[in-house]
This record gives structure tokens, sequence and C-alpha cells, in this order.
């Protein structure tokens, strides 16, 4: 369950980069940048922020 809410976040967070990107200011791309940047770290590390914040709402995993 949280890797799929893991997902959901990110892929969120880059959709709504994109659209303020495109309507507000080309700088919200930064944000998509910062969470590729995550997900890569999340994949060498092994360590998500986003999973011990759902661990410790209790969302199993």
């Amino acid at each position: 369950m949280q890797e799929r809410i893991v997902r959901a976040v990110a892929g969120t967070f880059v959709l709504i980069s994109v659209f303020l990107a495109v309507y507000v200011n080309i700088n919200w791309l930064f944000l998509a940048g910062f969470v590729g940047v995550n997900l890569i770290q999340s994949s060498i590390t092994k360590w998500c922020l986003m999973t011990d914040i759902l661990t410790k709402l209790g969302v199993p995993k």
C-alpha cells in the first residue's frame, strides 16, 4: 500500500509542477526535478522519507 501511495504522490507532484510551469512560471520545473532526484536517491539508498511518514501514520506496507 505504501509503495502505491509514494508513487501516486510523486506522480501528482510532477504533474502539478508541469502544469504550474506551463501556466504560471517555468521555474516550477525545479519541483519536478527535485522529485526525480529524490526518486533516484531512494532507489540507490533504499530509504524514502515519505515511506517513513506513512509508517508513522499507520499505513500498512
